[in-house]
């Protein structure tokens, strides 16, 4: 049995397993990338359901995990309560954009969601704005072509390059009067570290900086605390896809130190 599963249609959910590790050593970790269906980001309601049951499905004949972690808002939003209707036998954590963080950090109540297209048109955020935002105007991009390309290059681009992929997304909040964004696509989180320095260079000084937000510290808390962990001599992470494999995958796993596990 699998301590925790963490699901993606690519290599953007690493970045959940990485911290939940941080946080619980002695956990065994699975991450599996249904990278044949990428992206999810561009699909239709009734597909996203489609490939993501088909895709747990064959998680728990294979790893029998005990909390499955949706490391996608693309799925969450779209998905989540058919799968916990569906496999009542697993724990499911969810992971929704932190329009309730930006809306605490800002202080002129403008704020960004940048994100696939399905996440920005999915109605759950005007819930979570008017539940957690209410005096907050939210500006949302899409910004599929930027989630592709982390898939492809997040892990082989420079750091130039990486900052000139970003860079028309902060000039768009930043025009727009928003002082906080939120990375409400898990790929954006591999270069949580990139969107932050350009924000910080596109400001007049650190106090005008864009703060860049995410919901990883919560979605990991909630994880841990619904499953005890057994005492182990050490945790294990292994990393698996579903489709053909890309450069990135490999150089992921071996950047942080997670096995490759080829395809399933």
């Amino acid at each position: 049995m699998t301590d925790f599963v963490f699901i993606d249609s690519g290599v953007g959910g690493i970045p959940y397993m990485t911290a939940l590790l941080q946080k619980e050593p002695n956990a065994s970790c699975v991450y599996v990338a249904d990278n044949a269906n990428f992206p999810y980001g561009e699909k239709t309601h009734e597909q996203v359901v489609a490939c993501v049951v088909s895709l747990v499905q064959k998680i728990i004949e294979k790893f029998s995990p005990k909390v499955i972690v949706v490391a996608c808002n693309t799925i969450s939003v779209n998905a989540l309560e058919t799968l916990r209707q569906k496999f009542p036998e697993v724990l499911f954590v969810g992971t929704v954009p932190a329009i309730k963080l930006a809306a605490s950090v800002s202080k002129n109540k403008c704020i960004g969601l940048l994100a696939t297209q399905a996440t920005c048109e999915n109605p759950y955020n005007i819930e979570l704005k008017n539940k957690f935002a209410a005096d907050c105007t939210l500006i949302c991009r899409a910004d599929g072509n930027l989630v592709s390309y982390i898939e492809e290059n997040g892990f082989t681009a420079t750091q130039t390059e990486l900052e000139q992929a970003v860079r028309p997304a902060i000039d768009f909040f930043a025009s727009k009067g928003c002082d906080a964004v939120i990375l409400g696509c898990t790929h954006f989180l591999n270069i949580k570290d990139v969107f932050e320095k350009v924000a910080l260079r596109q400001a007049q000084g650190p106090q005008d900086s864009i703060k860049i937000v995410d919901s990883v510290d919560g979605v990991v808390r909630h994880a841990i605390s619904i499953n005890e962990v057994q005492p182990k001599t050490s945790g294990q992470a292994s990393l698996y896809i579903t489709g053909e494999e890309n450069p990135s995958y490999k150089i992921a796993c071996s950047t942080k130190n997670i096995t490759f596990g080829g395809k399933i």
